[in-house]
């Protein structure tokens, strides 16, 4: 199936590829800059809020799916938006999962880089917002491996994508529910052929983190 290209291996990984970068992509447009927001200013319970944005690393797929579900369901208040059952409620969940990720390696990743870089930036006399972009800057290379590593985990979920998207073939179905739905039904071959795909995705993952590392 996977070297004749089989129509519909290729069209649920086409779509799970599109709706994991989607939501990797907001999750890091959000995630980053509250990371350097946390991580540069100074208040009162910041260590408290680091400690439960490490503790959400481990936040259970199955309960993302059902607050989101709860969110757009027609009693919710996004009910409106009719975006349950659909690949745009599933980016929404996806987003919401990968966030204290992508936040917590953010904070992780910018306090790695030297005092030194932040106390010559302010005595050039930068304003807080250039000092941090000049840390980022500094970081970068971290800071890439923290939205990779959100990806990861946005691909290979499985809850959120079944209690959001509903599993519609044609539609919502990704890689990870096709696979537990066809071994349910006893179709292997399917789900080794997706499952395949996964895994080289994955080793596309380590290998360009690890390249990361060396070049950091």
């Amino acid at each position: 199936m996977l070297i004749s290209l089989d129509p519909e291996v290729v069209t649920i990984t086409l779509r799970t590829l599109e709706i994991s970068l989607s939501s990797t992509l907001f999750g890091t447009l959000i995630s980053i800059p509250l990371g350097g927001i946390i991580y540069f200013k100074t208040f009162k319970g910041k260590r408290v809020l680091i400690n439960v944005i490490q503790t959400l690393y481990s936040l259970p797929t199955v309960l993302v799916g059902l607050l989101v579900f709860l969110l757009l369901s027609n009693e919710g208040p996004l009910g409106s938006l009719e975006l349950l059952f659909t690949p745009g409620g599933m980016i929404i969940g996806q987003t919401i999962l990968i966030l204290p990720i992508v936040t917590g390696f953010t904070i992780i990743a910018l306090s790695g880089v030297k005092d030194e870089i932040r106390d010559l930036a302010f005595s050039l006399g930068s304003s807080e917002f250039q000092t941090l972009r000049a840390i980022m800057r500094e970081a970068k290379y971290a800071l890439l491996g923290a939205v990779i590593l959100g990806f990861g985990r946005a691909i290979s979920e499985v809850g959120v994508a079944m209690m959001i998207g509903g599993n519609i073939r044609g539609f919502t179905r990704v890689i990870t529910t096709t696979m537990a739905l066809e071994t349910s039904k006893g179709n292997v071959e399917l789900s080794i052929s997706l499952g395949m795909i996964l895994l080289m995705i994955a080793l596309a993952i380590s290998v360009i983190l690890n390249l990361i590392q060396e070049k950091k």
